[in-house]
Protein backbone atom coordinates (compact mmCIF):
# COMPACT_ATOMS: atom_id res chain seq x y z
CA UNK A 1 0.00 0.00 0.00
CA UNK A 2 2.45 2.31 0.71
CA UNK A 3 4.54 1.86 -2.62
CA UNK A 4 1.24 2.35 -4.55
CA UNK A 5 0.72 5.37 -2.41
CA UNK A 6 4.32 7.05 -3.44
CA UNK A 7 4.08 6.03 -6.92
CA UNK A 8 0.37 7.18 -6.98
CA UNK A 9 2.04 10.80 -4.91
CA UNK A 10 4.71 11.07 -7.85
CA UNK A 11 2.53 10.58 -10.96
CA UNK A 12 0.34 13.04 -8.98
CA UNK A 13 3.15 15.76 -8.79
CA UNK A 14 4.47 14.87 -12.48
CA UNK A 15 1.38 15.69 -14.04
CA UNK A 16 0.38 18.80 -11.70
CA UNK A 17 3.90 20.03 -13.20
CA UNK A 18 3.09 19.21 -16.45
CA UNK A 19 -0.44 20.46 -16.16
CA UNK A 20 0.85 23.61 -14.48
CA UNK A 21 3.45 24.42 -17.11
CA UNK A 22 1.04 23.47 -20.25
CA UNK A 23 -1.46 25.62 -19.08
CA UNK A 24 1.43 28.25 -18.58
CA UNK A 25 2.03 28.14 -21.84
CA UNK A 26 -1.32 27.48 -23.91
CA UNK A 27 -2.23 30.56 -21.56
CA UNK A 28 0.55 32.86 -23.12
CA UNK A 29 0.47 31.21 -26.10
CA UNK A 30 -3.18 32.28 -26.38
CA UNK A 31 -3.19 35.70 -24.73
CA UNK A 32 -0.15 36.78 -27.72
CA UNK A 33 -2.10 35.14 -30.52
CA UNK A 34 -5.32 36.87 -29.41
CA UNK A 35 -3.60 40.04 -29.57
CA UNK A 36 -1.58 39.48 -32.59
CA UNK A 37 -4.97 38.14 -34.92
CA UNK A 38 -7.08 41.55 -33.23
CA UNK A 39 -4.24 43.38 -33.62
CA UNK A 40 -3.72 42.72 -36.89
CA UNK A 41 -7.62 42.73 -38.17
CA UNK A 42 -7.84 46.16 -35.88
CA UNK A 43 -5.39 47.98 -38.29
CA UNK A 44 -5.94 46.38 -41.98
CA UNK A 45 -9.52 47.20 -41.02
CA UNK A 46 -8.82 51.38 -39.56
CA UNK A 47 -6.09 51.94 -42.26
CA UNK A 48 -8.81 50.79 -45.03
CA UNK A 49 -11.29 52.87 -43.16
CA UNK A 50 -9.01 56.09 -43.13
CA UNK A 51 -7.89 55.42 -46.89
CA UNK A 52 -11.87 55.21 -47.89
CA UNK A 53 -12.54 58.48 -45.70
CA UNK A 54 -9.49 60.23 -47.71
CA UNK A 55 -10.24 58.60 -50.95
CA UNK A 56 -14.11 59.03 -51.22
CA UNK A 57 -15.33 60.82 -48.05
CA UNK A 58 -12.93 63.88 -49.00
CA UNK A 59 -14.70 64.53 -52.38
CA UNK A 60 -18.19 64.88 -51.20
CA UNK A 61 -19.25 68.65 -51.45
CA UNK A 62 -19.45 70.62 -47.98
CA UNK A 63 -23.60 70.41 -48.52
CA UNK A 64 -23.80 66.59 -49.81
CA UNK A 65 -27.25 65.43 -49.86
CA UNK A 66 -28.73 62.35 -48.25
CA UNK A 67 -28.48 60.33 -51.29
CA UNK A 68 -24.52 61.26 -52.07
CA UNK A 69 -24.08 60.39 -48.41
CA UNK A 70 -25.39 57.08 -48.60
CA UNK A 71 -24.03 56.24 -52.08
CA UNK A 72 -20.43 56.57 -50.77
CA UNK A 73 -21.16 54.55 -47.68
CA UNK A 74 -22.17 51.89 -49.73
CA UNK A 75 -19.04 51.99 -51.71
CA UNK A 76 -16.83 51.98 -48.92
CA UNK A 77 -18.40 49.11 -47.09
CA UNK A 78 -18.56 47.51 -50.50
CA UNK A 79 -14.63 47.17 -50.15
CA UNK A 80 -12.56 43.87 -49.30
CA UNK A 81 -12.38 44.69 -45.50
CA UNK A 82 -16.26 44.23 -45.09
CA UNK A 83 -17.33 46.61 -42.95
CA UNK A 84 -20.80 48.91 -42.58
CA UNK A 85 -20.53 52.89 -42.79
CA UNK A 86 -22.09 55.60 -41.54
CA UNK A 87 -21.54 59.28 -42.76
CA UNK A 88 -22.56 62.35 -41.24
CA UNK A 89 -23.07 65.52 -43.07
CA UNK A 90 -24.97 68.45 -42.97
CA UNK A 91 -27.45 69.73 -45.92
CA UNK A 92 -27.93 73.18 -44.25
CA UNK A 93 -26.04 74.74 -40.89
CA UNK A 94 -27.94 72.78 -37.89
CA UNK A 95 -29.49 70.17 -40.30
CA UNK A 96 -27.77 67.03 -39.93
CA UNK A 97 -28.38 64.25 -42.47
CA UNK A 98 -26.98 60.81 -42.49
CA UNK A 99 -26.08 58.59 -44.82
CA UNK A 100 -26.11 54.47 -44.29
CA UNK A 101 -24.69 51.59 -46.24
CA UNK A 102 -26.74 49.24 -44.37
CA UNK A 103 -29.51 50.25 -42.17
CA UNK A 104 -30.20 46.64 -41.03
CA UNK A 105 -26.42 45.81 -39.90
CA UNK A 106 -25.10 49.48 -39.18
CA UNK A 107 -26.73 53.01 -37.35
CA UNK A 108 -25.84 55.31 -35.24
CA UNK A 109 -27.38 53.79 -32.36
CA UNK A 110 -24.52 50.84 -32.81
CA UNK A 111 -21.49 53.68 -32.06
CA UNK A 112 -20.40 54.56 -27.93
CA UNK A 113 -21.04 57.96 -26.98
CA UNK A 114 -17.64 58.01 -25.98
CA UNK A 115 -16.28 57.38 -29.08
CA UNK A 116 -18.98 60.15 -30.89
CA UNK A 117 -17.41 62.22 -27.84
CA UNK A 118 -13.52 61.70 -28.96
CA UNK A 119 -14.40 61.70 -32.97
CA UNK A 120 -16.12 65.33 -32.00
CA UNK A 121 -13.74 66.96 -30.07
CA UNK A 122 -11.29 68.90 -31.73
CA UNK A 123 -7.41 68.99 -30.69
CA UNK A 124 -5.45 71.98 -30.29
CA UNK A 125 -2.65 72.20 -33.26
CA UNK A 126 0.64 72.01 -32.03
CA UNK A 127 4.09 71.08 -33.36
CA UNK A 128 3.48 67.84 -32.09
CA UNK A 129 -0.28 67.59 -32.97
CA UNK A 130 -0.83 68.93 -36.68
CA UNK A 131 -4.57 68.04 -37.25
CA UNK A 132 -7.40 68.75 -35.09
CA UNK A 133 -9.21 65.50 -35.44
CA UNK A 134 -8.06 61.96 -35.41
CA UNK A 135 -9.65 58.27 -35.71
CA UNK A 136 -10.77 56.50 -32.92
CA UNK A 137 -11.59 53.58 -32.37
CA UNK A 138 -13.37 51.17 -29.59
CA UNK A 139 -14.05 47.33 -29.66
CA UNK A 140 -18.09 46.46 -28.22
CA UNK A 141 -20.13 43.69 -28.52
CA UNK A 142 -23.94 43.25 -29.60
CA UNK A 143 -25.91 40.30 -29.33
CA UNK A 144 -22.59 38.56 -28.04
CA UNK A 145 -20.66 39.08 -31.30
CA UNK A 146 -17.49 41.12 -30.84
CA UNK A 147 -17.66 44.68 -32.91
CA UNK A 148 -14.65 47.06 -34.13
CA UNK A 149 -15.92 50.46 -34.16
CA UNK A 150 -13.91 53.29 -35.74
CA UNK A 151 -14.70 56.76 -36.41
CA UNK A 152 -13.10 60.04 -37.72
CA UNK A 153 -14.33 63.25 -39.45
CA UNK A 154 -12.50 64.96 -42.64
CA UNK A 155 -10.53 67.95 -41.74
CA UNK A 156 -10.80 71.54 -43.09
CA UNK A 157 -14.63 70.24 -43.67
CA UNK A 158 -16.75 67.61 -44.40
CA UNK A 159 -18.71 64.48 -43.47
CA UNK A 160 -17.46 62.43 -40.30
CA UNK A 161 -17.39 58.96 -41.12
CA UNK A 162 -18.01 55.88 -38.44
CA UNK A 163 -17.55 51.93 -39.24
CA UNK A 164 -18.69 48.96 -37.40
CA UNK A 165 -16.75 45.51 -38.24
CA UNK A 166 -17.60 42.18 -37.11
CA UNK A 167 -14.70 40.71 -35.41
CA UNK A 168 -16.68 37.04 -35.12
CA UNK A 169 -13.94 35.44 -37.71
CA UNK A 170 -11.29 36.79 -35.32
CA UNK A 171 -13.03 35.16 -32.71
CA UNK A 172 -13.70 31.54 -34.18
CA UNK A 173 -10.23 31.42 -34.93
CA UNK A 174 -9.25 32.29 -31.60
CA UNK A 175 -11.66 29.42 -30.12
CA UNK A 176 -9.93 27.12 -32.53
CA UNK A 177 -6.67 27.81 -30.80
CA UNK A 178 -8.09 27.26 -27.61
CA UNK A 179 -9.22 24.30 -28.38
CA UNK A 180 -6.05 22.96 -30.15
CA UNK A 181 -4.34 24.37 -27.14
CA UNK A 182 -6.34 22.44 -24.53
CA UNK A 183 -5.79 19.07 -26.40
CA UNK A 184 -1.86 19.68 -26.57
CA UNK A 185 -2.53 20.40 -23.02
CA UNK A 186 -4.41 16.84 -22.58
CA UNK A 187 -1.86 15.16 -24.83
CA UNK A 188 1.02 16.65 -22.32
CA UNK A 189 -0.83 15.55 -18.79
CA UNK A 190 -1.10 11.71 -20.11
CA UNK A 191 2.47 12.06 -21.47
CA UNK A 192 3.51 13.13 -18.29
CA UNK A 193 1.61 10.73 -16.41
CA UNK A 194 3.41 8.31 -18.29
CA UNK A 195 7.15 9.90 -17.71
CA UNK A 196 5.78 10.13 -14.66
CA UNK A 197 5.07 6.22 -14.19
CA UNK A 198 7.74 5.68 -16.04
CA UNK A 199 10.53 7.41 -13.28
CA UNK A 200 8.10 5.94 -10.44
CA UNK A 201 9.16 2.55 -11.51
CA UNK A 202 12.80 3.29 -11.58
CA UNK A 203 12.72 5.50 -8.30
CA UNK A 204 10.81 2.94 -6.72
CA UNK A 205 12.22 -0.58 -7.95
CA UNK A 206 15.32 0.38 -5.45
CA UNK A 207 13.25 1.81 -2.89
CA UNK A 208 11.09 -1.45 -3.26
CA UNK A 209 14.55 -4.01 -2.75
CA UNK A 210 15.72 -1.63 -0.25
CA UNK A 211 12.50 -2.29 1.46
CA UNK A 212 12.91 -5.64 1.54
CA UNK A 213 16.21 -5.85 2.36
CA UNK A 214 15.48 -4.07 5.88
CA UNK A 215 12.48 -6.44 6.32
CA UNK A 216 14.81 -9.45 5.75
CA UNK A 217 17.48 -7.86 8.00
CA UNK A 218 14.63 -7.17 10.71
CA UNK A 219 14.03 -10.84 10.57
CA UNK A 220 17.16 -11.62 11.29
CA UNK A 221 19.60 -12.80 8.34
CA UNK A 222 21.83 -10.31 8.76
CA UNK A 223 23.82 -11.50 6.23
CA UNK A 224 21.25 -9.42 3.88
CA UNK A 225 22.98 -6.66 1.35
CA UNK A 226 21.69 -5.10 -1.51
CA UNK A 227 23.34 -5.03 -5.07
CA UNK A 228 24.96 -1.48 -5.96
CA UNK A 229 25.15 -0.20 -9.51
CA UNK A 230 25.70 3.11 -10.45
CA UNK A 231 26.72 6.17 -8.70
CA UNK A 232 23.77 8.47 -8.02
CA UNK A 233 21.98 8.83 -4.59
CA UNK A 234 20.27 5.52 -4.41
CA UNK A 235 23.30 3.77 -5.12
CA UNK A 236 24.99 5.74 -1.98
CA UNK A 237 21.71 5.02 -0.23
CA UNK A 238 22.28 0.88 -0.41
CA UNK A 239 26.10 1.37 0.18
CA UNK A 240 24.91 2.62 3.36
CA UNK A 241 22.19 0.01 4.11
CA UNK A 242 25.45 -2.38 3.38
CA UNK A 243 27.70 -0.61 5.52
CA UNK A 244 24.81 -0.94 8.48
CA UNK A 245 24.43 -4.05 8.08
CA UNK A 246 27.60 -5.17 7.71
CA UNK A 247 28.60 -3.48 11.12
CA UNK A 248 25.15 -4.88 12.34
CA UNK A 249 26.16 -7.79 12.01
CA UNK A 250 29.86 -8.10 13.37
CA UNK A 251 28.11 -6.08 16.66
CA UNK A 252 25.60 -8.93 16.70
CA UNK A 253 28.07 -11.39 16.41
CA UNK A 254 30.27 -10.01 19.07
CA UNK A 255 27.28 -9.88 21.51
CA UNK A 256 26.06 -13.28 20.77
CA UNK A 257 29.91 -14.28 21.07
CA UNK A 258 30.26 -12.46 24.84
CA UNK A 259 26.51 -13.57 25.30
CA UNK A 260 27.27 -17.52 24.64
CA UNK A 261 30.30 -17.34 26.63
CA UNK A 262 28.40 -15.94 29.47
CA UNK A 263 25.85 -18.73 29.44
CA UNK A 264 28.59 -21.16 29.18
CA UNK A 265 30.84 -19.70 32.23
CA UNK A 266 27.36 -19.61 34.21
CA UNK A 267 26.28 -22.99 33.06
CA UNK A 268 29.82 -24.14 34.29
CA UNK A 269 30.09 -22.54 37.15
CA UNK A 270 26.57 -23.89 38.34
CA UNK A 271 27.67 -27.31 37.33
CA UNK A 272 31.51 -27.12 39.47
CA UNK A 273 28.87 -25.46 41.91
CA UNK A 274 26.79 -28.77 42.62
CA UNK A 275 29.21 -30.93 43.63
CA UNK A 276 30.69 -28.63 46.64
CA UNK A 277 27.18 -27.78 47.46
CA UNK A 278 26.26 -31.80 47.85
CA UNK A 279 28.70 -32.05 50.49
CA UNK A 280 27.64 -28.58 51.74
CA UNK A 281 24.17 -29.89 52.08
CA UNK A 282 24.84 -33.13 53.46
CA UNK A 283 26.75 -31.20 56.47
CA UNK A 284 23.82 -29.06 56.89
CA UNK A 285 21.40 -31.58 57.17
CA UNK A 286 23.62 -33.17 59.82
CA UNK A 287 24.33 -30.04 61.75
CA UNK A 288 20.28 -29.19 61.48
CA UNK A 289 19.45 -32.78 62.95
CA UNK A 290 22.30 -32.03 65.78
CA UNK A 291 20.54 -28.54 66.57
CA UNK A 292 18.98 -29.28 69.84
CA UNK A 293 22.57 -30.66 70.88
CA UNK A 294 24.65 -27.61 70.11
CA UNK A 295 26.03 -24.87 72.37
CA UNK A 296 23.75 -21.67 72.68
CA UNK A 297 26.57 -19.69 70.91
CA UNK A 298 26.82 -21.73 68.11
CA UNK A 299 23.60 -22.67 67.18
CA UNK A 300 22.89 -19.37 65.13
CA UNK A 301 25.65 -19.58 63.45
CA UNK A 302 24.50 -22.84 62.18
CA UNK A 303 20.77 -21.97 61.90
CA UNK A 304 22.52 -19.38 59.30
CA UNK A 305 25.03 -21.75 57.53
CA UNK A 306 21.98 -23.54 57.16
CA UNK A 307 19.70 -21.38 55.49
CA UNK A 308 22.25 -19.93 53.34
CA UNK A 309 23.17 -22.99 51.96
CA UNK A 310 19.78 -24.01 51.20
CA UNK A 311 19.81 -20.53 49.29
CA UNK A 312 22.63 -20.82 47.29
CA UNK A 313 21.48 -24.53 46.33
CA UNK A 314 18.23 -22.78 45.01
CA UNK A 315 19.87 -19.97 43.10
CA UNK A 316 22.24 -22.43 41.45
CA UNK A 317 19.21 -24.73 40.54
CA UNK A 318 17.75 -21.45 39.36
CA UNK A 319 20.56 -20.13 37.30
CA UNK A 320 20.84 -23.89 35.74
CA UNK A 321 17.53 -23.75 34.82
CA UNK A 322 17.53 -20.06 33.40
CA UNK A 323 20.99 -21.71 31.44
CA UNK A 324 18.93 -24.18 30.09
CA UNK A 325 16.19 -21.29 28.77
CA UNK A 326 18.86 -19.24 27.25
CA UNK A 327 20.39 -22.05 25.31
CA UNK A 328 16.93 -23.58 24.03
CA UNK A 329 17.26 -27.03 25.90
CA UNK A 330 14.88 -26.62 28.03
CA UNK A 331 11.86 -29.40 26.86
CA UNK A 332 8.66 -30.18 28.02
CA UNK A 333 7.21 -33.65 29.34
CA UNK A 334 3.79 -33.56 28.92
CA UNK A 335 0.83 -35.17 30.55
CA UNK A 336 -2.70 -35.10 31.27
CA UNK A 337 -2.75 -33.15 35.08
CA UNK A 338 -5.89 -32.59 37.02
CA UNK A 339 -5.11 -28.97 37.46
CA UNK A 340 -6.79 -28.82 40.66
CA UNK A 341 -4.80 -31.67 42.09
CA UNK A 342 -1.92 -30.14 40.67
CA UNK A 343 -2.32 -27.16 42.96
CA UNK A 344 -3.47 -28.50 45.78
CA UNK A 345 -0.20 -30.95 45.86
CA UNK A 346 2.13 -27.69 45.29
CA UNK A 347 0.42 -25.77 47.83
CA UNK A 348 0.73 -29.64 50.65
CA UNK A 349 4.13 -29.93 49.44
CA UNK A 350 5.15 -26.55 50.97
CA UNK A 351 2.60 -26.98 53.71
CA UNK A 352 0.66 -23.35 52.70
CA UNK A 353 -2.65 -25.76 53.05
CA UNK A 354 -3.57 -22.90 55.50
CA UNK A 355 -2.82 -20.03 53.90
CA UNK A 356 -4.16 -20.85 50.27
CA UNK A 357 -7.87 -20.36 49.63
CA UNK A 358 -8.76 -23.12 46.10
CA UNK A 359 -11.37 -22.09 43.99
CA UNK A 360 -11.09 -24.71 41.49
CA UNK A 361 -13.32 -27.27 39.56
CA UNK A 362 -12.01 -30.99 40.41
CA UNK A 363 -11.78 -33.37 36.62
CA UNK A 364 -10.46 -29.81 35.45
CA UNK A 365 -7.42 -31.92 32.73
CA UNK A 366 -5.06 -30.18 31.03
CA UNK A 367 -2.04 -31.27 28.88
CA UNK A 368 0.93 -29.65 30.91
CA UNK A 369 4.36 -30.42 31.93
CA UNK A 370 3.54 -31.14 35.40
CA UNK A 371 7.23 -30.08 37.08
CA UNK A 372 7.29 -26.79 35.02
CA UNK A 373 3.77 -26.15 36.09
CA UNK A 374 4.65 -26.98 39.64
CA UNK A 375 7.67 -24.62 39.42
CA UNK A 376 5.58 -21.94 38.00
CA UNK A 377 2.38 -21.87 40.90
CA UNK A 378 5.13 -22.76 43.49
CA UNK A 379 6.65 -19.08 42.44
CA UNK A 380 3.88 -17.21 42.30
CA UNK A 381 1.79 -18.89 45.20
CA UNK A 382 5.52 -17.90 47.62
CA UNK A 383 5.83 -15.02 46.42
CA UNK A 384 1.49 -14.06 47.14
CA UNK A 385 2.64 -15.33 50.44
CA UNK A 386 5.88 -13.53 50.77
CA UNK A 387 4.86 -10.03 50.01
CA UNK A 388 1.37 -10.03 50.02
CA UNK A 389 0.53 -11.71 53.29
CA UNK A 390 -2.40 -14.87 53.49
CA UNK A 391 -4.86 -15.15 52.52
CA UNK A 392 -3.83 -15.98 48.55
CA UNK A 393 -6.82 -16.95 46.91
CA UNK A 394 -6.24 -19.22 44.40
CA UNK A 395 -8.88 -19.53 41.50
CA UNK A 396 -9.00 -21.62 38.27
CA UNK A 397 -11.25 -21.04 35.62
CA UNK A 398 -10.83 -22.06 31.36
CA UNK A 399 -11.86 -19.84 28.52
CA UNK A 400 -12.07 -21.66 24.92
CA UNK A 401 -8.45 -23.66 24.44
CA UNK A 402 -7.11 -21.63 27.64
CA UNK A 403 -6.25 -22.21 31.29
CA UNK A 404 -6.59 -19.45 33.07
CA UNK A 405 -5.43 -19.41 37.02
CA UNK A 406 -5.26 -16.40 39.18
CA UNK A 407 -3.35 -15.83 41.96
CA UNK A 408 -4.54 -12.84 44.89
CA UNK A 409 -3.31 -12.14 47.86
CA UNK A 410 -3.94 -9.18 50.35
CA UNK A 411 -1.06 -7.35 50.60
CA UNK A 412 -0.30 -3.68 49.92
CA UNK A 413 0.10 -4.42 45.98
CA UNK A 414 2.71 -3.86 43.45
CA UNK A 415 4.08 0.19 43.10
CA UNK A 416 3.03 1.47 39.22
CA UNK A 417 7.50 1.71 38.88
CA UNK A 418 7.47 -1.97 39.83
CA UNK A 419 4.80 -3.84 37.90
CA UNK A 420 6.73 -3.71 34.47
CA UNK A 421 10.06 -4.78 35.66
CA UNK A 422 8.27 -7.69 38.23
CA UNK A 423 9.18 -10.72 35.40
CA UNK A 424 12.79 -9.24 35.00
CA UNK A 425 15.85 -11.38 36.25
CA UNK A 426 17.54 -10.29 39.55
CA UNK A 427 14.84 -7.39 39.95
CA UNK A 428 14.03 -6.66 43.55
CA UNK A 429 11.75 -3.82 44.47
CA UNK A 430 13.49 -3.45 47.76
CA UNK A 431 12.89 0.18 48.04
CA UNK A 432 9.28 -0.72 48.73
CA UNK A 433 9.84 -4.80 49.99
CA UNK A 434 10.72 -6.18 52.90
CA UNK A 435 14.51 -7.49 52.21
CA UNK A 436 13.68 -10.61 50.62
CA UNK A 437 15.78 -13.66 50.74
CA UNK A 438 15.15 -14.75 47.17
CA UNK A 439 17.70 -14.77 44.51
CA UNK A 440 15.08 -12.19 42.12
CA UNK A 441 14.83 -15.28 39.21
CA UNK A 442 10.96 -16.72 40.83
CA UNK A 443 9.06 -15.09 38.46
CA UNK A 444 11.57 -14.76 35.59
CA UNK A 445 11.75 -18.48 35.55
CA UNK A 446 7.82 -18.96 36.54
CA UNK A 447 7.73 -16.35 33.09
CA UNK A 448 10.32 -18.75 31.06
CA UNK A 449 7.66 -21.85 31.78
CA UNK A 450 4.62 -20.14 31.03
CA UNK A 451 6.04 -19.10 27.51
CA UNK A 452 7.40 -22.32 26.71
CA UNK A 453 3.96 -23.96 26.90
CA UNK A 454 2.65 -21.39 24.56
CA UNK A 455 1.13 -18.91 27.56
CA UNK A 456 2.17 -15.76 29.62
CA UNK A 457 1.95 -14.49 32.91
CA UNK A 458 0.59 -11.13 33.87
CA UNK A 459 0.53 -8.92 37.01
CA UNK A 460 -1.40 -6.02 38.46
CA UNK A 461 -2.87 -4.46 41.31
CA UNK A 462 -6.68 -5.38 42.58
CA UNK A 463 -9.22 -2.59 41.28
CA UNK A 464 -10.36 -2.38 45.03
CA UNK A 465 -7.05 -1.88 46.10
CA UNK A 466 -6.60 -5.06 47.97
CA UNK A 467 -3.59 -6.87 47.16
CA UNK A 468 -1.76 -7.55 43.86
CA UNK A 469 -3.23 -10.27 40.71
CA UNK A 470 -0.98 -12.66 38.71
CA UNK A 471 -2.78 -14.51 36.26
CA UNK A 472 -1.21 -17.31 34.37
CA UNK A 473 -2.66 -18.26 30.87
CA UNK A 474 -1.74 -22.06 29.73
CA UNK A 475 -3.41 -23.58 26.50
CA UNK A 476 -4.93 -26.62 27.74
CA UNK A 477 -3.62 -28.59 25.20
CA UNK A 478 0.66 -27.45 24.77
CA UNK A 479 1.39 -30.25 22.68
CA UNK A 480 0.25 -28.36 19.57
CA UNK A 481 3.05 -25.40 20.31
CA UNK A 482 5.75 -28.06 21.61
CA UNK A 483 5.29 -29.39 18.08
CA UNK A 484 5.67 -25.96 16.34
CA UNK A 485 8.78 -24.86 18.80
CA UNK A 486 10.76 -28.11 17.34
CA UNK A 487 9.64 -27.89 14.20
CA UNK A 488 10.92 -24.08 14.45
CA UNK A 489 13.93 -25.16 16.65
CA UNK A 490 15.02 -28.04 13.03
CA UNK A 491 14.31 -25.47 10.53
CA UNK A 492 16.77 -22.63 12.27
CA UNK A 493 19.03 -25.49 12.21
CA UNK A 494 18.95 -26.67 8.78
CA UNK A 495 19.36 -22.87 7.78
CA UNK A 496 22.30 -22.75 10.23
CA UNK A 497 23.93 -25.53 8.43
Amino acid sequence: MRRTSLRLRLVIVFALVALTAAASASGIAYWLNREAVLQRTQDSALNDFRQEMQRRAATLPLRPTEEELRRTAEEMSSGGIGYGVVLLGERAKGKPIAGVSDPDRFTMDDVPRELRAAVDERQEVTDGNKYPYHLFWQRTTRDGTPYLVGGTRIVGGGPTGYMFKSLEPERQDLNSLAWSLGIASALALVVSALLAQAAATTVLKPVHRLGEAARRLGEGELDTRLRVSGTDELAELSRTFNSAAESLQKKVADMSAREESSRRFVADMSHELRTPLTALTAVTEVLEEEEDGLDPMIAPAVKLVVSETRRLNTLVENLMEVTRFDAGTARLVLDDVDVADQVTACVDARAWLDAVELDAERGLVARLDPRRLDVILANLIGNALKHGGSPVRVAVRTAEDDLYIEVRDHGPGIPEDVLPHVFDRFYKASASRPRSEGSGLGLSIAMENALIHGGDITAANSPDGDGAVFVLRLPRDASRTDTEREQRQEGDGDEGA
